[in-house]
């Protein structure tokens, strides 16, 4: 994608200044998209994952019967942990690529 913006920068009082064409509408970044799911997910793995790791449960299986979910999903949203860390950090600020969700996460 590539996106041209015409702009054209003017000295004033030895400040730069960003002058747009008076026809065009001004440009912002898009706003943060939550996903409060994906951000859900991503804390609980991040929990069971350090409930795991401190020895709390011995298995997963221990952690799903003690959690009441399935061990399968457990497992599944445990690989959230293994996301890059600027992902996750743009999934809990809410600026994660579009069509990133938690059904694509998980999938098998």
């Amino acid at each position: 994608m590539v996106v041209s913006i015409p702009i054209s920068l003017r000295r004033q009082g030895g400040r730069k200044r960003v002058v747009t064409p008076a026809n065009v509408e001004a440009w912002s970044p898009p706003k943060p998209q939550v996903d409060n799911t994906l951000i859900k997910a991503v804390v609980r793995a991040h929990r069971w994952r350090n409930m795991l790791e401190s020895n709390l449960f011995s298995s997963v299986r221990d952690l799903a019967k003690a959690e009441k979910i399935n061990e399968s999903y457990l497992c599944r949203v445990l690989r959230l942990t293994l996301l890059s860390p600027a992902i996750t950090e743009a999934i809990l600020n809410g600026l994660q690529p579009g069509g990133l969700d938690l059904a694509l996460l998980t999938c098998h």
